[in-house]
């Protein structure tokens, strides 16, 4: 599986690109074309077919142009990713941070956006953002879910792990759901059929003797109709609500000192 990427590009052109300084080409742009047109068909290509069938070729035959044109308005393929990235990160409007907000509810509003952004471009779990380049969608993102979870009175490096939590908890969740997926396209096998072809073997393992444990889980262990999702997150929402009763009852909540 290639795993793209993020910041491997010019990121100081990304940059510039990103935040508005860098939109006009450098030189003969084609009538019609922008960058903003760019990033949304190679958005568009990518949740359709995959980052694999992304490039600037391919792109520039999607949006009726010549390849040379592309690159008048970005440098190549790794500048793009990132500001696709950027792209569909878009929190929408910010919230007010004079209004109120339950953090149990705002943390459970993120975990779910989070989800339905993995969802709506699976290609996401395709890029390695170990090191993102900040455009302007990734910074409101972040003033989002800060200003919505400031109101569990915890510091800041502590905010800053609760979001990293859901991230990943949620990640993985989609994860599971997008190659789940991938296996049963490419080997043409549902996963009922899978699971049945090797059911005789781990029957007979079962009766075995060695894996006591196992042969005793219930018959509705592995149904798909348990909601990992939903599950995972109201433990993490009732362990953080643990520690946020800690933080009132030694009096810490609302000063979120520094660090």
């Amino acid at each position: 599986m290639t795993i793209e990427t993020s910041g491997s590009g010019d990121v100081a052109r990304t940059l510039e690109l990103l935040w508005g300084s860098g939109e006009r080409p450098t030189r003969g742009p084609k009538p019609g074309l922008s960058l903003d047109q760019i990033v949304t068909a190679a958005v568009e290509l990518a949740d359709a077919e995959g980052l694999a069938a992304l490039s600037m070729r391919r792109l520039s035959t999607e949006l009726g142009t010549g390849t040379m044109s592309l690159y008048r308005y970005v440098p190549g393929k790794a500048e793009l990713l990132d500001l696709m990235l950027d792209r569909v990160t878009d929190p929408g409007p910010l919230p007010d941070p004079e209004e109120p907000v339950d953090w149990r509810y705002a943390f459970d509003s993120l975990a779910r956006r989070y989800l339905a952004l993995f969802r709506a471009h699976p290609w996401l779990l395709k890029v390695n953002q170990a090191r993102t380049v900040l455009g302007p969608s990734a910074v409101r993102s972040l003033e989002a879910a800060l200003t919505c979870l400031s109101g569990m009175g915890l510091r800041d490096a502590e905010l800053i792990s609760v979001i990293i939590a859901t991230q990943s908890f949620v990640q993985g969740i989609a994860r599971m759901e997008t190659e789940g997926q991938e296996a049963a396209d490419a080997t043409g096998m549902s996963h009922e059929d899978f699971w049945k072809s090797q059911e005789p073997f781990l029957t007979r393992a079962m009766q075995s003797g060695d894996y006591p444990r196992m042969a005793a889980l219930a018959d509705d262990t592995f149904s798909e109709d348990f909601d990992h999702f939903e599950f995972g997150l109201g433990r993490l929402l009732d362990g953080l609500e643990v520690l946020v009763s800690e933080r009132v009852r030694s009096g810490e909540a609302g000063d979120r000192p520094k660090g």
